[in-house]
């Protein structure tokens, strides 16, 4: 074997060793990606999860489109952790939680579980569910502050990942004024779940969102108002007031 055919062989070894490295590194990359969306989630490969969905008030036996669209973020989010999901309406989900993943959509005045898990999980949140028009209509009351629903312009939703255990699995919260804010929520987790890992760890979490001018933007322009996971999961004193929050 002469020199030039000797570097030729020696050139495609070396180019296939790269190439075979470099193939190793991107798997081992995108492994560790997954892995890390799966433990955030607590969706490990071939698990099972929950979607709770709600009914929309007034309409027997329907769902909202927003709230359509929100399940669908949730659907493509548990498909990549390479997990399954069952769907359940919120009236027939009869079991408890910690032993599946679950995602609950909707306020707790078209989602009884959501109801539930707002009473359970987070006692110093109440949401105003009087069906008569009026200023408090649909607000939440979360400590000692108020969020008062300005359809279209200013509209807020909860975002939560709670867990009764270190070791259970988790129960993520959509809870909105309206239904697109849910689909907001879901949206918002959907593009910010790598950050909210990288804080939150396996720790318990609720945010207080704000949709901004739904009307023009629909369900892309949110805001962080606050971290309320304290306020949230701290019990309200009997008959407590509150004062409206602005902004």
């Amino acid at each position: 074997m002469n020199d030039d055919v000797r570097n030729i062989v020696l050139g495609v070894v070396a180019a296939g060793i790269s190439a075979t490295l470099g193939w190793l590194a991107r798997t081992y990359l995108l492994r560790r990606k997954l892995l890390r969306k799966q433990t955030f989630f607590g969706l490990p490969s071939n698990s099972e999860s929950l979607l709770v969905v709600n009914r929309e008030a007034g309409r027997d036996g329907s769902v909202h489109r927003f709230d359509v669209f929100a399940l669908l973020e949730l659907a493509a989010l548990i498909k990549d952790c390479e997990a399954q999901t069952e769907i359940v309406w919120h009236d027939i989900a009869r079991q408890g939680f910690g032993e599946r993943t679950e995602f609950c959509v909707g306020g707790p005045y078209s989602n009884r579980r959501m109801a539930a898990h707002l009473h359970h999980l987070l006692p110093g949140v109440r949401v105003n569910v009087d069906p008569q028009p009026g200023p408090d209509q649909g607000a939440f009351q979360i400590g000692s502050d108020r969020y008062r629903l300005e359809a279209g312009a200013a509209e807020y939703v909860l975002l939560a990942r709670l867990t009764a255990q270190p070791d259970a699995r988790p129960v993520f919260l959509f809870c909105g004024q309206r239904a697109i804010t849910n689909q907001a929520a879901t949206r918002y987790l959907a593009r910010n779940h790598e950050t909210l890992a990288k804080k939150h760890g396996r720790s318990s979490f609720c945010l207080l969102l704000k949709v901004v001018n739904s009307q023009a933007y629909g369900p892309d322009v949110v805001e962080v108002v606050a971290d309320v996971t304290v306020a949230a999961r701290t019990p309200l004193p009997s008959g407590a007031g509150a004062r409206a929050a602005t902004g």
